[in-house]
């Protein structure tokens, strides 16, 4: 008997690249033999309902055409289900799909690993009683994320060097109180981030070498740096080569907590809510193919 997919679109994502690679995903699934049913969504927040019907059909697995946000939702239903999820990117971040090793270019080679068949188990960490793939952020990036995503112009990545840009003039560094485990550590800093994988920010290496499958969150804090040395240091996030720069400390942990008067929170790019926020780990909560 071949193997049931249940193959989740959101046409939508990345400007209209989900609904663009969907036919070759599509075609790589049914031409190996699975038996695929395809659902579309008409806006994001159906992906959460479609996957409560796809857990209950009877599926043997998920495939998800999408960005790090439909991602997001995707697993507040598939998290602690045992059903392998199959992730074929198609956001402009795609950090979720770059952390379990996923072709972020090719979506038929990311199908491929739907065909073979072999999974793992990652973990996700959990805040505000919501399951996150990816990083927490609060400070000057979250402020970075606010702004950009207000604005109209320009579109794709460029958004956020201009929002980058715009929020520097004026930002400060801010009051935090970072509880990582038994450790409380009380310092202003530019951001702190906390995440399970290393990226956020389409490949941004904030939390550098950290293992999405290793039980532990991994903490980045950016101590004050003049407005130069902040912008100096963004370009090299896209490398990990930030770690040993004497203004970031990293810390490992299996519970974080975050304070900062005033800062809201963003989680897989998406709005979280104010701090402070409680994060903790759930170990190998989501089974992926890869």
């Amino acid at each position: 008997m071949s193997r049931k997919i249940a193959l989740v679109v959101n046409p939508a994502a990345g400007r209209g690249h989900g609904a663009r690679i969907a036919p070759a995903v599509h075609a790589r699934l049914v031409n190996a033999g699975l038996a695929v049913d395809r659902y579309e969504t008409t806006c994001a927040e159906d992906v959460g309902t479609i996957a409560a019907e796809v857990v209950a059909s009877g599926a043997d697995a998920v495939a998800l055409i999408g960005g790090d946000g439909t991602i997001h939702l995707g697993a507040q239903v598939l998290a602690n289900s045992g059903m392998p999820f199959g992730v074929i990117p198609a956001g402009t971040g795609n950090d979720f799909a770059r952390g379990i090793g996923v072709p972020l270019k090719d979506p038929v080679a990311a199908a491929d690993l739907i065909v073979a068949g072999k999974t793992r188990v990652v973990d996700l960490a959990v805040a505000k009683d919501r399951f996150i793939t990816t990083v927490v952020a609060g400070g000057f990036d979250s402020l970075v994320n606010k702004r950009a995503n207000a604005m109209s112009w320009p579109k794709g990545s460029s958004r956020y060097t201009v929002a980058t840009l715009a929020e520097l003039r004026t930002f400060t560094p801010l009051e935090y109180v970072v509880s990582v485990d038994s450790q409380v550590i009380e310092t202003r800093a530019m951001l702190v981030a906390v995440g399970t994988g290393p990226t956020y920010g389409g490949g941004l290496q904030i939390c550098a070498g950290a293992a999405i499958d290793d039980g532990l969150l991994d903490v980045t804090i950016i101590e004050p740096v003049s407005r130069l040395t902040l912008l100096q240091l963004f370009p090299k996030l896209s490398k990990g080569t930030h770690v040993g720069h004497p203004a970031v400390r990293a810390l490992r942990g299996r519970s974080v907590r975050l304070e900062s008067p005033g800062i809201t929170a963003y989680a897989d790019g998406e709005v979280l809510g104010a701090l402070p926020v409680d994060v903790s780990i759930a170990p190998a909560a989501l089974t992926v193919f890869g």
